[in-house]
């Protein structure tokens, strides 16, 4: 009997296999444009929620999908300072909501892939996010 089953079980994989292949899309010659989800937001100015890091290097948004370097502009300068007093580290990031545009490096630059330019400032937590790895310094 359990060699009815899994032969049974064997050949509807055999069997899904076979199908999931003729139903896939012959690839032909042309190329297709595919819009990325950074693309889109070029075209529209759309809410990112993440976690903003300002120093005098430059500053970076940290989403759960999604890492962008932030432009410096007087927005990003805006949300540094708004950003500030809620830091207690240096290196503190902040929970924010922010509205802007990503657009790819150019080829020839060095510096994060995707880059985000700031229009707007929706809102800015009052408490700095809790770290994903904390290090504590033990004395022997």
């Amino acid at each position: 009997m359990k060699k009815i089953v899994f032969a049974i079980a064997l050949s509807m994989a055999f069997i899904s296999c076979k199908n999931a292949e003729e139903k896939m899309p012959e690839e032909s010659n042309e190329t297709s444009e595919i819009t990325t989800n950074s693309e889109t937001a070029n075209r529209y100015n759309i809410h990112y929620k993440g976690e903003f890091i300002y120093l005098a290097d430059g500053a970076v948004l940290k989403g759960n999908n999604f890492i962008f370097g932030v432009t410096q502009n007087e927005k990003a300068l805006e949300l540094s300072k708004r950003v500030a007093p809620v830091k207690k580290d240096e290196f503190d990031m902040v929970p924010v909501v922010v509205k802007g545009t990503v657009e790819r490096k150019k080829a020839n630059e060095e510096g994060w892939e995707q880059v985000l330019t700031i229009t707007e400032i929706i809102s800015v937590s009052d408490t700095p996010a809790t770290p994903d790895v904390k290090i504590e310094a033990k004395k022997n």
